[in-house]
């Protein structure tokens, strides 16, 4: 089963309003991370709920307007085979990108484009956050991978009748929910979701880019905290 070319039962117009709807739903939400690019003082336990139980509800909104489609899950990328060999490319992947986003970042930020020195909220402390937050990054993975990697690839590609544009489309919105962290890193995650797009194309399977999206939030989210005194 290939993931990105399971056909629809829907009209493109009938993809459009569904896709109208469902960016209405998330993009201002993500155009509001630019207002709030100074952080805000939210506790990381809330800001981790919060976000786990947005994400876990948004992925339950896709699955719904497949099943509503009539389409298997594999049509966003959720397939069993190759799932090793996949998680494998994944964190393969991992490394080389990780150190081409910092470089990139840094480049960025030396051009004087912005770049807070903190990611707001998402800084646990103890245990018990530690291990909040591992549930985070898993969550946030496999959800954020469904969403602008499956469904959106999907529906972008079927609305726009190009699924290169579909690629860039889905990066982009990816990108501006990051305007929290300022404008050297809202290109760099744009240039990083554009990876994840393309690796997720290529494999038709959302394990790879899952793998590699965890890999980078657990680094940031858990180790980098770790290892800060």
């Amino acid at each position: 089963m290939q993931g990105a070319v399971v056909p629809s039962t829907l009209t493109r117009r009938q993809e459009a309003a569904e896709l109208g709807v469902f960016l209405l739903l998330i993009v201002p939400s993500l155009v509001f991370s630019f207002v709030d690019a100074g952080g805000s003082a939210v506790s990381f336990p809330i800001a981790a709920v919060a976000t786990i139980i947005r994400d876990a509800g948004l992925v339950a909104l896709v699955l719904l307007l497949i099943a509503r489609d009539r389409q298997p899950i594999a049509a966003i990328g959720w397939v069993r085979r190759d799932i090793g060999r996949d998680a494998l490319i994944g964190l393969a992947l991992s490394i080389p990108l990780f150190i081409g986003a910092q470089v990139l970042e840094a480049i960025l930020r030396a051009a004087g484009l912005s770049s807070p020195s903190s990611t707001p909220g998402l800084t646990p402390r103890g245990a018990g956050e530690i291990v909040l937050a591992l549930v985070l990054v898993l969550v946030v993975a496999v959800a954020e991978e469904t969403i602008f990697r499956g469904y959106l690839i999907l529906r972008l590609a079927s609305v726009l009748g190009d699924r290169r544009w579909a690629v860039i489309g889905s990066s982009v919105i990816f990108a501006i929910g990051h305007g929290y962290e300022g404008g050297a890193a809202v290109i760099t995650i744009g240039v990083i979701g554009l990876v994840f797009a393309l690796v997720y194309v290529w494999r038709r399977s959302v394990v790879a880019p899952i793998v590699m999206h965890l890999v980078f939030d657990l680094v940031a989210i858990v180790v980098a905290p770790l290892l800060t005194p």
